[in-house]
């Protein structure tokens, strides 16, 4: 049985030891606060492909201390500075590109990653005795008076006063509260795959930047990784309405047919068709994502959602990892600020309420403003999809020109987002002192 129990300090459990549960103990580093993580996995790796770090996760990991999560020795920016460049299917020309707006620091360009680096990398600065391995959560029982107990699939227990959903897409602490929340398939499903850049450097023309081509009916994206790594992802979109559908029906992380992947891009650029003939191997990786908003974040005073958990999008426009990070240090912001300068007890339950409360109010409007985008662009693929038109080329130049027009996400600043909902919280005119909790 693992049953933590603490009187003067605030323990915080953390379901989950991903990217959003390794950054939330980090964050949490508090002379008050004693945290521990359950993980359901038998050992601790993260599984998947490549992922992105905006500006914004990148200066918050900057902010908690992590230099070395976010160096060039574990993550890989362009040369040109630019966060993204898109290339014509066909012709392989340049027709647009996203540019940053707000960064003027080097290290906080857009970065990325093979997912296992980055894990490891926060991973160092958590201690190993805080992570239980093998605890897989059944359920969640609150008293709002007393705190939170956690039971596990090996029988086991564990107490705490606060507990962090950080359990991902799938999350078992969201659907103890919120049984009948849903994941939907969004008809897209990636051929995605990681390999060392030596494979493909032979090619002619390969770009140097990450770089997103774009066709007709789908797309194809290559970039350079951190640690000499290198990843490419193709994607299939489909009706999620059909039960024909291609591949509506394959797991995350399942193997994949190489030739099935060469094939969608057979008769594209000859630098497209080089890079699906020099990757070793792909996998499936189906986009899920929510179908409708969590009424609350907040379950009892006493729970509350990070990460994918709080905000089901699927991984659209590649800032899931940022979302997380900045989740979690939002939180931990959140919960110091209830803690007085000279705190020697734990917060009240209402103080814990505020705190967790605060952290909703400044996090939930802006990840449902990108579940917002999602939901509009899922919906206006299928139509198009149902119609049976395909883009005109000079349909698709326009819409490439234009770029993403994102940068209100990935340089989103959360520190300044906290100081604003703070200084209204409290009615003060003045400036608020943000203190970075670093290990």
């Amino acid at each position: 049985m693992v049953s933590v129990q603490y009187s003067e300090k605030l323990h915080i459990a953390i379901a989950g030891a991903g990217i959003a549960g390794l950054t939330a103990a980090i964050a949490l580093k508090h002379p008050l606060i004693e945290v521990s993580i359950y993980e359901k996995a038998t050992e601790l790796k993260e599984i998947g492909a490549s992922i992105a770090l905006g500006p914004n996760g990148l200066r918050t990991l900057e902010r908690l201390g992590l230099h070395d999560a976010i160096s060039d020795e574990v993550a890989f920016r362009g040369p040109s500075d630019l966060p993204m460049i898109y290339r014509h299917w066909k012709t392989n020309e340049i027709i647009g590109n996203d540019s940053h707006q707000t960064v003027t620091e080097y290290l906080h360009q857009t970065a990325r990653y093979h997912r296992g680096h980055l894990h490891a990398a926060l991973a160092k600065h958590v201690p190993s005795d805080i992570i239980h391995l093998r605890k897989q959560i059944i359920d969640v029982e609150l008293d709002p008076s007393e705190g939170v107990t956690l039971k596990f699939k090996d029988g086991s227990t564990a107490t705490a006063d606060v507990l962090l959903g950080a359990d991902g897409l799938h999350s078992r602490v969201r659907q103890s509260f919120v049984p009948d929340f849903e994941l939907k398939w969004s008809g897209w499903t990636a051929f995605r795959a990681t390999f060392d850049a030596s494979l493909v450097e032979s090619i002619p023309d390969l770009p140097e930047d990450s770089t997103h081509w774009w066709g007709p009916t789908t797309s194809f994206f290559s970039s350079r990784l951190g640690k000499n790594s290198f990843s490419t992802v193709g994607s299939v979109f489909g009706d999620p309405e059909d039960p024909k559908a291609l591949y509506n029906d394959v797991s995350w992380d399942e193997d994949a047919s190489l030739q099935a992947f060469q094939e969608l891009y057979k008769d594209w650029n000859p630098v497209v068709k080089r890079l699906t003939e020099l990757t070793p191997n792909v996998r499936f990786y189906p986009n899920y994502s929510s179908t409708t908003y969590l009424d609350t974040w907040v379950f009892g005073d006493r729970v509350t959602l990070i990460g994918d958990a709080a905000h089901a999008h699927g991984g659209a426009h590649a800032t899931g990892g940022s979302l997380a990070i900045d989740d979690a240090y939002t939180l931990s912001l959140a919960l110091n600020s209830v803690f007085s300068v000279t705190a020697k007890r734990k917060p009240s339950r209402a103080e814990i309420s505020k705190a967790l409360k605060l952290y909703e109010q400044i996090r939930k409007p802006h990840a449902e403003r990108l579940l917002k985008l999602v939901h509009t662009g899922n919906n206006a693929r299928i139509q198009k999809l149902r119609s049976g038109k395909v883009e005109p080329d000079e349909e698709l130049r326009a819409r490439a020109a234009k770029g993403s027009s994102t940068n209100w996400l990935h340089e989103h600043d959360a520190v300044k987002a906290f100081e604003e909902a703070l200084e209204r919280e409290r009615g003060d005119v003045g400036g608020v002192e943000v203190v970075s909790a670093r290990l």
